[in-house]
C-alpha cells in the first residue's frame, strides 16, 4: 500500500522537456529508442518473408492483366539473368513489408525523441501533418498502380511485333516500386503548401494568387519524373496534384479565418506601395524654464571665514622683546 501511495518521479518525456536531462542520459534515450525500433523492423521483417510472394504477385498483376504479356502454362512470365536474383528481391520485397508493418513503432519512438524540444502548438501541428501523411501517400501509391497498367500498355503497344518481349523481375519490380515511391512523395505536397500558410509566410489569397504558376510546374514536374512516355500517366498526376493544391488552399482560408487574417490595418496595400499617415502633428512649444538645483547628496559650499584684524600694540605686546623694555608697573 505504501509503495502504491509513493509519488511517482517525473517521466523521460518531462524531464527531456523541462531540460533536466544530462546528455549522457540523452544518448542512452536515444540508444534505447533505436534498440526498440530496430526490434520492431526485425519483427516486421520476418512478416515480410512470409508475405513476400504475394506482395510479388500483387506488383506482377499489372503486366500479367494485359494482353501483351508473355504467358506461359497460365502464367505470366519473368526472367532472371542472375541465379540469386530472386531470392535477393524476395528479402527487399520482405524488408519494404517489415518497414511498413513496423512504421507505427519506430515512427512513435522518433516522435518520442524529438517531441519534448518542441513547443505544445508545434506538436499540435506535427500531429495534424502526420495524421494527413500517411493517406496522401496512400493516395498516391494507388494511382501509381494504376498508371503502371497503362503505362505498360502503351509502352508494349508500340513494340515490334516480330520481337518477343520478356521482362526481367528485378528491373520490372523497380520499376513499379520507384513509381510507387514517387507518387506517394508527390502527394505530400499539399503539406507543404498548408505548412507555409501555418507558419504565416503566405496567406490563402496568396497561394491562391498563384494557381497558373502551381499549374504549370504540376505538368512540368509530372512530365519530367513520370518514367512512361505516354500523356495518361503524367496528366493524372498534374490534375491530381492540382486538385489537392486547391484543396489545401481551401483548407488554408479555414485557417485564416480562423485566425483573423486579412483584417489588419494594412492588408489591403502592396509591398511596394507607400502606406498614408492620417493624423495632424501638434506644434512643438518651448516649455518653462527650469531652474537648476544643487545635486543631491553634495554639501553646500560653507563661506571662508572673515580675516582677523589686529592692532600693532597687540603685536608688539606679544613679542619677547617688548616684554623686557615694557616698564614695570606695581
Amino acid at each position: 500500500m505504501a509503495f502504491a501511495l509513493r509519488k511517482r518521479g517525473p517521466s523521460t518525456f518531462e524531464r527531456a522537456a523541462d531540460g533536466s536531462m544530462t546528455l549522457i542520459e540523452h544518448v542512452r534515450e536515444l540508444r534505447n529508442r533505436l534498440f526498440r525500433a530496430s526490434v520492431a523492423i526485425l519483427i516486421g521483417f520476418g512478416l515480410g518473408v512470409w508475405l513476400a510472394d504475394p506482395v510479388l504477385h500483387l506488383l506482377q498483376q499489372p503486366y500479367c492483366d494485359l494482353s501483351q504479356a508473355r504467358v506461359v502454362n497460365g502464367k505470366c512470365e519473368f526472367v532472371q539473368l542472375g541465379p540469386a536474383d530472386l531470392f535477393l528481391l524476395q528479402l527487399k520485397v520482405a524488408l519494404w513489408v517489415g518497414l511498413i508493418v513496423a512504421a507505427p513503432v519506430w515512427l512513435y519512438q522518433l516522435w518520442a525523441f524529438i517531441a519534448p524540444g518542441l513547443h505544445r502548438h508545434e506538436r499540435r501541428y506535427a500531429y495534424f501533418f502526420t495524421a494527413l501523411a500517411a493517406p496522401l501517400f496512400a493516395a498516391g501509391a494507388v494511382l501509381a498502380y494504376f498508371v503502371t497498367a497503362k503505362g505498360l500498355e502503351f509502352l508494349l503497344s508500340i513494340s515490334d511485333s516480330e520481337i518477343s518481349t520478356t521482362l526481367e523481375i528485378t528491373k520490372y519490380i523497380s520499376f513499379v516500386t520507384n513509381l510507387i515511391l514517387l507518387f506517394g512523395v508527390a502527394f505530400e505536397f499539399p503539406l507543404v503548401v498548408l505548412m507555409l500558410n501555418f507558419v504565416g509566410i503566405a496567406s490563402a489569397k496568396r497561394l491562391l494568387s498563384w494557381w497558373r504558376v502551381a499549374i504549370f510546374v504540376f505538368f512540368a514536374f509530372s512530365a519530367v519524373v513520370t518514367p512512361t512516355p505516354d500523356p495518361f500517366g503524367m496528366t493524372a498526376l498534374a490534375i491530381c496534384l492540382s486538385a489537392l493544391y486547391f484543396g489545401a488552399v481551401g483548407i488554408a482560408f479555414l485557417n485564416d479565418k480562423r485566425r483573423g487574417r486579412g483584417k489588419e490595418i494594412y492588408a489591403g496595400i502592396d509591398d511596394d506601395e507607400v502606406s498614408p499617415l492620417e493624423f495632424d502633428a501638434d506644434p512643438v512649444v518651448a516649455g518653462q524654464r527650469v531652474d537648476s538645483t544643487a545635486p543631491i547628496g553634495v554639501p553646500e559650499p560653507v563661506a571662508p571665514p572673515a580675516p582677523i584684524e589686529r592692532r600693532y600694540d597687540d603685536i608688539t605686546s606679544n613679542s619677547p622683546r617688548s616684554a623686557s623694555t615694557r616698564p614695570f608697573v606695581s
